[in-house]
């Protein structure tokens, strides 16, 4: 038979029990806001009921519960690492095509249209000095127009080196935070809530930068590789990843500035792995994007095949043509000079040889039929050229040029769509997170008035027991 003594410690036991409940609870409405918590629920075990054996029943705190879900968690991680890929694009691209305008207005564009103008002026009069000055003039500014965009893009260039070293270093700090937490996990904390917060806290940042598989561990600790091979952290063990610049042994064009490469902490190679995330996108943008304008390891740069391609075909038309009948004939110089020795370095290099003057300038084209003016009137047809051999691609140089700018003002477009869209897709994937483990408010202030009422509800009824205690030990003592 169940004694009242076993009914009073019943009582006491849920007591403690309720109070546990109230303190999780109150621990979650403290916590709403801290990023990374997952709310916590207090189980409550039922204690064996059977008054022939003298058991009360009642209930007692078992473990608290963590709502963690860890789809939700990847799926957050998952859309972040495509957000910051977007975010890093935006950002570079928007530099980029700070040097490619199409307005006809400044830079290559303007320059290039001036010149065609000088030709086509020079053609109508083709021994007035003035009119050859123009031309040399113009030519001078399409020169300082592509040193100047080639320089600008070398720049954005740097800054994204610049980037990239920071990236892989915030990346390894990062990793840093995460091993403080696996030792203090693994020293006896793997039952605290706020330490857990700030492990998932740190891997939603981490998944900006890169692709991370993070799986918690039987030891609370969680392990944290890159993509799904590179190992960044195991327990309390971090391997830091690096950033270097080498020309490839493979190279076509070793003289191009060096290709970006990321290495494990072994120093294996581990480039090809990074492919998104803001480190994904600055490696990209270093090996792919940025060279394809000014060269690179494996490519000139369409910026240096204008350079060089426009430049020939002057220089060549001027040294097909003659000043002076003669006799003897005195030919053309030619116009532009740019280093010969290296591919990559054309439009950077790109000037006007400064011993031309405008009397070395040949406006006759020799023929037969001579023609008095037939060079100027060749170059001028360059904006429109009826020759395959004074194209590039099938284009004629000033839309190749356009297309160089549509190509960057494209991927911006297409950056920017990418960035509204993932923003959208990481506030969802963060929503869903907190309906999963999130802390309800309304739900937490329901089951603060609930156990108030069953701790209030159970200190009445040890109040009575304790009453009830009295008055037997009171009759007990009357009767003896």
């Amino acid at each position: 038979m169940v004694s009242l003594l076993s009914t009073l410690l019943t009582s006491a036991s849920a007591l403690t029990a309720y109070e546990q409940v109230l303190e999780v609870t109150e621990n979650n409405v403290a916590n709403s806001s801290t990023p990374g918590y997952a709310a916590q629920a207090q189980d409550l075990d039922a204690m064996p009921f059977d008054p022939s054996e003298g058991s009360a029943g009642g209930v007692t705190a078992g473990v608290v519960q963590d709502s963690r879900d860890q789809y939700a968690e990847q799926n957050v991680w998952q859309q972040s690492v495509l957000l910051g890929q977007a975010n890093q694009n935006v950002s570079t691209l928007t530099a980029l095509q700070n040097y490619f305008d199409i307005s006809g207005n400044t830079g290559i564009d303007q320059a290039l249209n001036n010149l065609f103008s000088a030709f086509s002026a020079w053609g109508q009069s083709p021994t007035d000095t003035e009119a050859q000055q123009t031309v040399i003039d113009n030519a001078t500014d399409l020169a300082t127009a592509f040193q100047q965009t080639a320089s600008g893009i070398q720049g954005v260039e740097q800054n994204t080196d610049q980037q990239l070293q920071q990236t892989v270093a915030q990346v390894n700090s990062l990793v840093g935070q995460l091993q403080g937490y696996n030792t203090q996990i693994m020293a006896g904390d793997r039952n605290d809530a706020g330490l857990e917060a700030q492990v998932y806290s740190t891997l939603e940042q981490l998944s900006q930068y890169v692709d991370i598989n993070a799986t918690p561990q039987a030891d609370g600790s969680v392990t944290v590789l890159l993509g799904d091979q590179t190992q960044l952290l195991v327990g309390a063990q971090q391997y830091s990843i690096s950033s270097a610049f080498q020309v490839p042994a493979d190279a076509t064009n070793p003289q191009a500035p060096p290709q970006a490469q990321i290495l494990a902490s072994d120093g294996t190679d581990i480039t090809a792995n990074v492919t998104s995330g803001q480190l994904g996108a600055l490696v990209n943008l270093r090996n792919q994007v940025l060279p394809s304008y000014i060269g690179g390891s494996y490519q000139v740069g369409d910026l240096n095949t204008m350079a060089q391609q426009f430049a020939d075909c002057v220089n060549q038309e001027l040294t097909s043509g003659n000043v002076s009948d003669g006799p003897p004939a005195q030919a053309g110089a030619p116009l532009f000079t740019y280093d010969t020795t290296n591919d990559s370095n054309v439009a950077a290099t790109l000037a006007v040889d400064p011993t031309v003057t405008a009397g070395q300038l040949a406006a006759i084209d020799p023929g037969p039929p001579e023609v008095a003016n037939g060079i100027p009137l060749a170059l001028a047809q360059l904006s429109a050229p009826q020759d395959a051999a004074d194209e590039i691609n099938g284009a004629s140089f000033t839309d190749y040029y356009g297309n160089m700018a549509t190509e960057v003002g494209s991927a911006l477009s297409d950056a920017t769509s990418q960035q509204t869209v993932q923003q959208s897709s990481v506030a969802q994937a963060q929503n869903l997170r907190q309906q999963v483990s999130g802390v309800n408010l309304d739900e937490e202030a329901m089951e603060v008035v609930e156990f108030e009422r069953a701790y209030q509800a159970n200190a009445q009824l040890v109040t009575v027991l304790d009453q009830l205690t009295d008055d037997t030990v009171n009759i007990l003592s009357t009767t003896t």
